[in-house]
């Protein structure tokens, strides 16, 4: 065929993505710093009540997602033979339902990664600074490293390449 595919690991993964360590302590920071600033803003220099409220509840929506985050980039996304799943088992992709890998610049992509177009739509989905799925769309990356990231977007391309010739 003219191209070669990299062999699998004994769990039979191909490819790995993760969270690169100082991306991902950085964008936890920066929610956790938000999270509290706004709460303490709002304890030490109260506003009106309508105002009061909505920074509480955006304070606690910025710790809720810090954390959220913090839990979901400790998992690592794997390319199989079947599919793309995280570390935990959560299927992102079945292999036989992506028809497309869009890795441009100007692609509607998360940082860092990539987004698979697929035939069917799925249930929507999110690991904050990991993956999403929306529709017929998965995107990959956030604060994933871009190496591992095109390096599983150029083996996931080479697999469709293979299915249409």
């Amino acid at each position: 065929m003219g191209f070669t595919m990299f062999q699998s690991d004994e769990n039979g993964v191909y490819a790995t993505v993760q969270a690169s360590a100082l991306r991902r302590v950085f964008a936890f920071g920066v929610l956790l710093a938000l999270g509290g600033l706004v709460i303490y803003t709002a304890l030490v220099r109260p506003p009106a009540v309508p105002w009061f409220i909505f920074m509480m509840a955006f304070g606690a929506a910025m710790l809720w997602l810090a954390e959220n985050m913090r839990r979901c980039t400790m998992l690592v996304i794997e390319l199989t033979d079947r599919e793309i799943r995280t570390s935990n088992g959560e299927v992102l992709a079945h292999m036989g339902e992506i028809f497309a890998v869009d890795r441009g610049a100007f692609a509607f992509k998360p940082s860092n990664g990539f987004t698979l177009k697929l035939k069917n739509p799925k249930p929507r989905a999110w690991a904050p600074g990991l993956w999403w799925r929306f529709g017929r769309r998965v995107g990959v990356g956030g604060v994933t490293s871009a190496g591992q990231s095109k390096f599983m977007a150029e083996q996931i391309a080479l697999r469709i390449t293979a299915k249409r010739v």
